[in-house]
């Protein structure tokens, strides 16, 4: 998925379990553009419901009160700083309400469903032909005016000989390989510090 994320958790994390970038091509295509990630993981065997989005939101105009619109696409306003993807993680599936709200919010979306794995043969056969995952964004993320202007596209992948299943990225109807910078470089770190500094405000 090309993203690089840390898990945040103790009583300071502020509502956000994963913090990081998100490195997709830029406007020409040929080198790649960092998105800032705030995500949330939910693991309930009950259905996710619209608290979650809302939550989400909330957590967003929290931790960026100094930026008026921090979904704003870069392409359009080069001054702006790294633009923001909500990201929402559930082992269960979402509710039509869920959706619905996630598809309305002004704020970058992006639902991940990913079912737990399953151990046994009789599970794994179960898991596939109930329990498919899912992969979906809202317009303000995928849409034209968006922050990827409507140039990548999110399938949920499947491979029919075992059963396996992953979200696979699309960028410009071609298949886009998962990149991400060298771990030796600083832009976890310079997160961390930023994310730090906004608990604390």
């Amino acid at each position: 998925m090309s993203m690089s994320l840390r898990r945040v958790g103790g009583k300071e994390d502020g509502g956000i379990d994963l913090l990081g970038w998100w490195w997709l091509p830029g406007p020409s295509g040929s080198s790649r553009r960092r998105i800032r990630v705030l995500g949330q993981c939910k693991a309930e065997k009950k259905k996710a419901s619209p608290k979650y989005v809302r939550e989400l939101e909330g957590v967003l105009h929290r931790f960026l009160p100094s930026i008026q619109h921090p979904w704003v696409n870069p392409i359009m306003a080069p001054s702006a700083l790294d633009p923001v993807v909500a990201l929402l993680v559930s082992e269960s599936p979402f509710t039509k309400s869920t959706l619905l709200r996630a598809m309305s919010s002004p704020i970058p979306f992006f639902l991940l469903h990913v079912p737990p794995l399953q151990e046994s043969a009789s599970e794994i056969e179960a898991e596939r032909i109930e329990n498919i995952g899912m992969a979906v964004w809202n317009s303000a993320l995928g849409g034209t005016h968006g922050v990827l202007e409507g140039r990548m596209e999110v399938r949920w992948e499947r491979d029919l000989s075992n059963g396996t299943a992953r979200p696979g990225l699309w960028w410009q109807r071609e298949r886009l390989s998962s990149w991400t910078p060298d771990s030796t470089s600083s832009p976890m770190t310079d997160l961390d510090e930023e994310f730090k500094l906004k608990a604390t405000v």
